[in-house]
């Protein structure tokens, strides 16, 4: 899968002022990240299975 072929978005908690964000693309196999500022450095490629344990720590932090 080539980088401008996914749908990237950014939290709705980033602003507008170019501050420190990253942006995500979901597809079936996985998440893709990459940093909004360097967005030609490339992208990290995250399985889904990963992707979903990742977000089940963060979440089980938050609470």
């Amino acid at each position: 899968m080539r980088p401008h072929d996914l749908a990237w978005r950014t939290s709705t908690y980033s602003n507008n002022t170019g501050g420190q964000c990253v942006e995500v693309a979901g597809t079936r196999q996985g998440t893709f990240v990459r940093d909004t500022q360097n967005r030609h450095l490339g992208y990290l490629a995250v399985p889904a299975r990963e992707w979903g344990a990742f977000l089940s720590g963060v979440r089980s932090d938050l609470l």
